[in-house]
């Protein structure tokens, strides 16, 4: 499905005003974010209510018939959840203004517009050099530090299909390494 979307530098200009009111709870760029959305599709702004939460701690936003928009404030969003990221904080406003825009109870097309939004926004970043002597990487191979301590873990043994791998003290011991913690 094609989408038109606003360009990237504008993206990017909405992106570091959602980021600025996540960390500094400034309303102006919050409405600044909103606006400059709205009048890229040649919309209104979009009204909205801010609230502790919705639907038991379920969602983060909710878009009405009428246009009005109820989101979980960036405050009460950190709480209480097991995706309390910035970063997902962002990309739901980002769905509901795909709601708002579209005007579709749609989620497949809400959630394309909010994966749109993001795409090529990111600073560009250098490629990590290989982790493992002989390993090949492409350039645009990026490996997180998270990648690197599973990949640094050889005491792992493999587990039975469907299930994830265990980590045994008899593999650890018949390797010779010690477990580290981090």
């Amino acid at each position: 499905m094609r989408m038109l979307l606003p360009p990237v530098r504008e993206r990017r200009t909405v992106d570091g005003l959602l980021s600025e009111f996540f960390r500094e709870h400034r309303p102006l760029a919050f409405r600044r974010a909103l606006a400059r959305i709205a009048r890229w599709y040649r919309l209104p702004t979009p009204r909205y209510t801010w609230f502790e939460y919705l639907d038991w701690g379920k969602s983060g936003g909710r878009t009405y018939e009428d246009g009005h928009i109820h989101l979980v404030h960036p405050e009460h969003w950190k709480r209480g959840r097991k995706y309390n990221s910035e970063r997902q904080w962002i990309n739901m406003i980002y769905h509901e203004m795909g709601h708002y825009i579209l005007w579709t109870d749609a989620e497949r097309k809400a959630d394309a517009f909010a994966a749109g939004m993001v795409r090529g926004i990111a600073p560009r970043r250098r490629a990590v050099e290989p982790l493992l002597p002989g390993a090949v990487t492409s350039p645009g191979d990026r490996v997180g530090p998270a990648m690197v301590a599973r990949r640094r873990a050889p005491w792992r043994v493999e587990g039975r299909p469907g299930r994830p791998a265990r980590d045994t003290s008899a593999a650890r011991a018949a390797s010779g390494r010690r477990r580290t913690h981090g």
